[in-house]
C-alpha cells in the first residue's frame, strides 16, 4: 500500500504544478461564457442556480424574498413583548414568499410542536456513540436516524404521481425542523452536561423552547437565539449547504437525507467552523498582549503580525459581499443593548474599528469588512454556551429553516436531476493551449 502512495506522490507533485500552471497563466481563456478560472476556482459568480427564498446581492448583503435584515427585525412578528422576530416567521416568509401575520407564525409554532415525535431509536443511536464524537457528527447521525419516518420516500415507493411529492417533502420538512433543537439539545447535555436531559416544554416558542432545552432559561438568551436562528437561516443557493440540500434533492432524495448531506458540508473548516474560529483568535490576541482589552495600536500591531505570518484574520472578508454584513450589524446592535460592558463585544468594535483599515491598506482584500462570524461567537460567550464545538449545530439548526423550504420549492416545481457539465485537466490545457496558438 505505501509503494502505491509513495508512487501517486510523484504524480500529486506533478498535477499540483500543472495545475498551478494552468489557474495562473490560462485562468481568463474563455470556454463560451464563462472562462478557465471560472471553473477552477470553485464556480465562483457563475450563475447555475434556481433558489427562491434568499439572493446575496455584495453592496445590500441579504435579502430574504426581498426584504433586508433590518427590515425583518421590524416586521416579522415576536413573542409578546418581544424585541426580535421569531424564526418561524422567516421559514414561513421563505416558503409562502409573503410577510406572516401574528396569527400565521401562531400556527407554524403550533404545528412544529405537535410534529415533534422522534423515534426512540434515534436517541438510542446518539447513546451508542462515545461522549467524545463531535457535535456534528452526532447531529447528521441524529438526522439520518430520524430518516425512518420519511413521508417521502413511503410515498415515492407507493408510486405516488410526481406532482403530489411536494406534499410529503414538505410533511417531511415540517417534521424534521421541529425535530432539530429536540436532537440538538439532546446531543448538548450528553456531550457537555452529564447527560442531564430537560424535557421540551410546548408552551414556548420554537427558538425560545430550544433555549429551554439546552438548559438557558435567561430571557436574553432566549432573545439571542430568536436572533441567531433567524439571521443564519438561508444565504441564497449557492454555499455549501444550501448547494447540497438541492443537489441531493434533484436526485428525489428524501428530506432527511438532504439536510443530513449538507450538515456534513456545514461542518467544513470553510463552512461553519469559523465563529468558533474567532472567539480562539481573539483569546490568543488577549494572551499575546497581556489580557484584558487591548489598545487600538496594539490590535493593529497585532494585526500586522497576523497577516506577516500568512494567517488570516478570521471573521472578516466574504466571498460575494463587499460591505459590512448585515447579520453582524444586527448582532452588534444586540451586543450594545444588552452587553455593552462584555470584554469579548468591547474587543470586536475595536476590531471593527482598526481591520478594514489594515487590511485595505495591503491592497490584496476586495472586502475587508466583518462577517456574521466576527461576532455571533462572543454573544454565546456571554450567556455562557462557552462549548465551541457546538456553535455549528446552531448553525445547522437554523440553516434548516432556508434550504428546507427550498427544498420544498424543488419538489412543487419539478425541478429536474443537477448534472453540471464538467471538464478535464487535460480538456483546459489542450483549450488553453488552441487560445495561445490562435
Amino acid at each position: 500500500m505505501e509503494i502505491l502512495k509513495d508512487k501517486f506522490a510523484k504524480k500529486a507533485e506533478e498535477m499540483r504544478s500543472q495545475f498551478q500552471d494552468l489557474k495562473k497563466n490560462y485562468s481568463d481563456v474563455k470556454l463560451g461564457e464563462y472562462n478557465i478560472g471560472s471553473v477552477i476556482n470553485g464556480m465562483r459568480g457563475m450563475t447555475g442556480l434556481l433558489y427562491d427564498t434568499s439572493l446575496l446581492d455584495p453592496e445590500e448583503g441579504i435579502r430574504f424574498r426581498g426584504y433586508s435584515i433590518p427590515e425583518l427585525r421590524e416586521k416579522l412578528p415576536k413573542v409578546p413583548g418581544g424585541s426580535e422576530p421569531l424564526p418561524e416567521g422567516i421559514f414561513y416568509l421563505m416558503l409562502m414568499d409573503q410577510l406572516p401575520t401574528e396569527d400565521d407564525v401562531k400556527a407554524v409554532t403550533a404545528e412544529w410542536s405537535k410534529a415533534t415525535n422522534i423515534p426512540d431509536h434515534v436517541f438510542k443511536t446518539l447513546d451508542s456513540l462515545p461522549v467524545t464524537t463531535h457535535p456534528m457528527t452526532q447531529f447528521t447521525i441524529g438526522i439520518m436516524g430520524m430518516q425512518t419516518e420519511s413521508k417521502f420516500a413511503k410515498a415515492y415507493h407507493d408510486g405516488v404521481n410526481k406532482n403530489e411529492l411536494w406534499k410529503y417533502m414538505y410533511d417531511d420538512v415540517m417534521i424534521l425542523i421541529s425535530a432539530l433543537p429536540t436532537i440538538a439539545a439532546y446531543i448538548y447535555r450528553r456531550t457537555y452536561k452529564n447527560g442531564e436531559h430537560i424535557a421540551p416544554d410546548p408552551t414556548l416558542d420554537w427558538a425560545g423552547n430550544f433555549a429551554h432545552m439546552l438548559g438557558f432559561e435567561n430571557e436574553e438568551f432566549k432573545k439571542l437565539m430568536r436572533l441567531h436562528l433567524t439571521i443564519h437561516a438561508d444565504h441564497e443557493g449557492g454555499n455549501v449547504s444550501a448547494h447540497t440540500t438541492i443537489l441531493v434533492g434533484s436526485a428525489l432524495s428524501d428530506a432527511y437525507l438532504c439536510f443530513a448531506a449538507a450538515m456534513n458540508g456545514l461542518a467544513g473548516p470553510l463552512h461553519g467552523l469559523a465563529n468558533q474560529e474567532v472567539i480562539r483568535w481573539i483569546y490568543q490576541l488577549q494572551d499575546e498582549l497581556g489580557g484584558g482589552v487591548p489598545t487600538k495600536e496594539q490590535i493593529e500591531k497585532y494585526i500586522h503580525k497576523t497577516l506577516d505570518e500568512g494567517r488570516v484574520v478570521p471573521g472578516y472578508g466574504h466571498a460575494v459581499l463587499r460591505k459590512t454584513d448585515p447579520r453582524f450589524t444586527a448582532q452588534h446592535e444586540f451586543a450594545m443593548k444588552y452587553m455593552p460592558n462584555d470584554e469579548l463585544v468591547k474587543i470586536i468594535s475595536l476590531l471593527y474599528e482598526v481591520v478594514p483599515k489594515v487590511l485595505e491598506e495591503t491592497g490584496k482584500v476586495k472586502n475587508p469588512w466583518p462577517n456574521v462570524d466576527a461576532h455571533s461567537g462572543a454573544l454565546l460567550v456571554h450567556y455562557g454556551l462557552i462549548e465551541y464545538d457546538f456553535y455549528t449545530v446552531l448553525f445547522g439548526v437554523s440553516r434548516a429553516l432556508g434550504v428546507l423550504s427550498s427544498l420544498t420549492l424543488q419538489r412543487v416545481l419539478g425541478l429536474p436531476i443537477e448534472r453540471p457539465k464538467s471538464e478535464t485537466t487535460q480538456s483546459l490545457l489542450q483549450k488553453a493551449a488552441k487560445t495561445v496558438a490562435a
